[in-house]
């Protein structure tokens, strides 16, 4: 008998959907499956005003597919020179959700980011005073730092202090990778959360690096050693309110991931909640499935649920076939070791 689970339509808690060409093509996969995304505003040049994340959101807008109902929250790009007046004037004027802090060359597009949070400390005590929740890419840049390790004294450094200086600000931990993420924004909920993603969910670094170099797994946070890989898998069927999900999917071109410097991100839109209604089926928790998917996430940012419901049944998954993204290449989807679990409605 074949399972199947019916849940209110989700969201996704991080999203990259690019510009142009990239963005057109990618937009309706997130479209067809979630009812809100939270959008990383990382492009060149980066959002950092309220103006720009409007225009963005129009941009967007355009892309999503006639009769879906989609809705992109924006967020702005925060740099040493952000205006604090117009942060909290977008937040006010519902055209921001958040901001995202980026350290300075941690990831794509990330070379406009903060190198000091001294640097931003009134912004910070703004947004604060304005409810506007933080998002933050959770890693320290210091090259003396193992790639491994930069979670770990990210949280040392860099956010645990920020919670102490900032006791009334929400703040989101994206894409945590370790056992040390989840037992801190355990011990700091419910002001801190955390996002997830399928693909440190379903995978560690051996399927990274066995066997040869696989460039298509390659992301930022790197993945893990296994005992983080499962530290994330109890988190996120554990039922905790403070684990939502976030996909991280962050397209880029077949041959810019396929190449001696390979660019860092995972294209998981078209099998994403596929691939956690898998991870749940494993753990024995798909009665957690939806407050992970489509509860968790909206409490945390004071929403609604979606009225909504979508439903995943056990399915033989037909891997996605590479994308042509106008003149300028092809796009591949994540395809995890394994994917028995597909939407059949939606």
């Amino acid at each position: 008998m074949m399972t199947a689970i019916t849940i209110r339509r989700p969201d996704d808690w991080h999203v990259h959907f690019r510009d142009g060409a990239m963005l057109r093509t990618v937009v309706p996969f997130t479209a067809r499956h979630f009812g809100r995304a939270i959008v990383m505003p990382n492009l060149v040049p980066p959002v950092t005003t309220a103006a720009a994340a409007a225009a963005y959101r129009e941009r967007i807008l355009a892309a999503v597919p006639a009769g879906a109902r989609f809705t992109p929250l924006m967020t702005a790009y925060l740099t040493e020179a952000t205006d604090p007046a117009d942060l909290v004037a977008g937040h006010r004027d519902g055209v921001l959700t958040a901001a995202k802090l980026y350290p300075a060359h941690a990831t794509t597009n990330s070379q406009f980011g903060v190198s000091s949070i001294a640097a931003i400390r009134e912004v910070l005590a703004a947004m604060e005073r304005a409810g506007m929740p933080l998002l933050v890419h959770g890693e320290v840049t210091d090259p003396a730092i193992d790639i491994f390790d930069r979670e770990a004294v990210f949280i040392d450094r860099v956010l645990a202090p920020l919670l102490r200086e900032h006791e009334g600000l929400k703040v989101v931990m994206e894409h945590i990778t370790t056992r040390e993420g989840a037992d801190f924004v355990r011990a700091h909920a419910p002001r801190l959360g955390a996002t997830i993603t399928p693909q440190h969910l379903m995978l560690n670094r051996n399927a990274l690096l066995v066997g040869g170099i696989r460039p298509h797994y390659y992301c930022l946070p790197v993945l893990k050693r296994g005992l983080h890989q499962e530290a994330l898998r109890n988190a996120a069927t554990g039922g905790e309110a403070c684990f939502f999900l976030g996909t991280d999917t962050a397209p880029h071109m077949k041959h810019l991931k396929e190449n001696a410097c390979g660019c860092a991100g995972v294209f998981s839109a078209p099998v994403a909640l596929a691939c956690y209604a898998q991870v749940f089926a494993e753990e024995g928790a798909l009665e957690r499935l939806e407050a992970f998917a489509s509860l968790n996430g909206p409490a945390f940012y004071g929403l609604p649920p979606n009225e909504e419901r979508i439903t995943l049944a056990e399915a033989e998954a037909a891997p996605v076939p590479p994308l042509p993204v106008g003149a300028e290449g092809e796009l591949v989807t994540f395809e995890p070791p394994r994917l028995g679990w597909a939407v059949i409605s939606a």
